[in-house]
């Protein structure tokens, strides 16, 4: 089996919709997946961070079993919105390859809506693979448009995470593979991650 590249969207998508990750308090979960939608609780001025790998996701949450994270929600968006908010990123980091200088970045960061981080993507014991995982930060218009435009559907994933975490602690790797939500690479060229694939990070 091959080793995907580096630098690699692999998400759920189909033709309109892309599914990311999140993990919440049950307080603000579950009103998401019975109404479809964020709850007014939910704060939309505040940056929030989509994932669209399950397994890193897992890793986050410790499969749904941390603190404030006990409810995962898989949350379909609008592929238009996900790309838009691709197009004005910035990523999290400095890379000299990329800005010409830290004062750069810093003006960057600050002028963009959402932000890029790359962190290794995870297996079924959810230790580090020699590969990147996207992890999208949504702020301000962003953020409010993710919760009131792009989310098409919002399902709870929890019993799904906790069947597989059983799974995976009974060395029933196999089992727990079959269950996983098939993750395909992303069709993002250069014109969405020309400038979100870091030259020089580790």
């Amino acid at each position: 089996m091959s080793v995907p590249p580096k630098y690699q969207i692999r998400a759920r998508y189909t033709d309109s919709t892309v599914t990311v990750y999140q993990a919440y308090d049950p307080s603000i979960g579950l009103p998401a997946a019975r109404d479809g939608r964020f709850p007014a609780a939910w704060k939309r001025d505040r940056m929030t961070w989509i994932k669209p790998s399950f397994l890193w996701m897992m890793y986050r949450c410790g499969w749904g079993l941390k603190e404030g994270q006990q409810t995962v929600l898989a949350v379909e968006i609008t592929r238009e919105g996900f790309e838009w908010a691709l197009r004005h990123a910035c990523l999290s980091h400095y890379d000299r390859g990329l800005h010409a200088d830290q004062a750069a970045w810093k003006r960057e960061l600050r002028q963009s809506p959402t932000r890029v981080q790359w962190d290794p993507e995870r297996d079924l014991r959810l230790t580090a693979l020699p590969y990147r995982s996207l992890q999208l930060g949504l702020a301000g218009e962003a953020s409010r448009a993710y919760a009131d435009e792009w989310t098409v559907a919002v399902r709870d994933v929890t019993p799904l995470a906790h069947r597989i975490h059983a799974l995976v602690r009974a060395g029933e790797l196999d089992a727990a593979r079959a269950e996983l939500p098939e993750e395909r690479p992303y069709p993002a060229g250069p014109e969405l991650l020309g400038r979100l694939v870091a030259s020089v990070a580790s």
